[in-house]
């Protein structure tokens, strides 16, 4: 009979409540040996209970505000051998460390990579339909309208969008495009022309994808490599009227070049994510009306983090049984990660 894995929650304060309902809470003290009230906020420097729990762990729960494994860390942890971690991307808690170890990583990225395709499909239907600027209005003139008039030229019939990143969400996206009569154009290195049109997309190189779509929604990942991949020249070539979506990270958008386009009331946009992270208190993000400014929330939050808690038990329940990880996770993910 194989022995009952034992397991350390680390994560950020309050973060273990939430995930782990009672129901879920009594699965995974099922499933392996522990103590579900203890976690560690920090690894280095913990306390005698976290020192003594991770030094017996075989597996680590991780989720948001998980703290980095570094090699002292794994010293510290000589039985580690997996991590399961209930969110999206590793790369804040895993390091070149793990990798040296062999220690097995899954992620419940898949999961969390569905509610950010869902606000982003939501947010390119009320773009094509010029929603936020007809809303403003609408509450500015407060007396009958042509509004057929007004709206003239907008619409989500055969409207061309523009996917940057074949990223999972980036491909779940187009997943969610196919019922409607969109026109999906997609931009990706990594993906041919066959791949992309088995997905339900054009490839078109980036510059072209720009200068046609009525809508552009960035799902790359945060690389050197991408950092402004969407700057000066891409926001030129984007024609007036047009909508930018970022759901992915800040960095992969020329702040200094956008906003320009913005306060001219050029193009539109819909930003979940902003470099800082959270813009200054003066910036005029906040009040233009044609930008709607959310605060990171496209991901997992409310009852949709019970997802990732589901995918992480069944994680959870494989490695229990000896079995590989449905969604491993290697060195080589990462350049493809968020």
């Amino acid at each position: 009979m194989t022995p009952t894995p034992t397991a350390l929650l680390a994560m950020g304060p309050g973060i273990a409540d939430r995930l782990f309902t009672p129901v879920r809470r009594e699965r995974l003290t099922a499933l392996v040996d522990t103590d579900p009230d203890l976690v560690a906020h920090r690894l280095t420097g913990p306390t005698p209970e976290v020192a003594r729990a991770l030094a017996g762990a075989e597996l680590l729960i991780t989720c948001w505000g998980a703290p980095p494994l570094t090699a002292d860390v794994l010293a510290a942890a000589p039985r580690l051998r997996a991590v399961v971690h209930a969110a999206g991307s590793v790369k804040h808690h895993i390091t070149p460390a793990c990798w040296e170890r062999g220690v097995q990583v899954t992620s419940a990225a898949g999961a969390n990579a569905l509610p950010v395709a869902e606000y982003t499909l939501a947010a390119i239907l009320f773009a094509g339909k010029n929603v936020l600027s007809a809303a403003h209005r609408h509450r500015e003139l407060r007396v009958p309208h042509d509004w057929r008039a007004e709206l003239d030229g907008h619409g989500n019939y055969r409207r061309c969008v523009g996917i940057v990143g074949a990223s999972r969400i980036g491909r779940r996206v187009i997943e969610l495009l196919r019922p409607f009569d969109l026109d999906v154009l997609l931009f990706d290195p990594y993906v041919d022309a066959g791949a992309a049109a088995r997905l339900g997309a054009e490839k078109v190189e980036l510059a072209e994808l720009c200068a046609r779509s009525r809508i552009v929604s960035v799902h790359a990942p945060e690389l050197p490599a991408t950092r402004h991949l969407i700057g000066a020249a891409q926001l030129a070539a984007m024609a007036d009227g047009a909508t930018l979506i970022n759901t992915s990270r800040g960095s992969l958008i020329d702040g200094d070049a956008l906003l320009p386009e913005l306060v001219s009331g050029r193009l539109n946009a819909v930003l979940d994510v902003t470099e800082p992270e959270v813009p200054s208190a003066g910036s005029p993000l906040y009040d233009l009306p044609n930008v709607l400014l959310t605060p990171h929330v496209a991901g997992s939050l409310g009852d949709e983090i019970h997802r990732l808690a589901d995918f992480a038990l069944e994680e959870i329940a494989r490695y229990a049984q000896g079995l590989p990880f449905t969604d491993p996770v290697t060195p080589d993910d990462l350049t493809r990660m968020a």
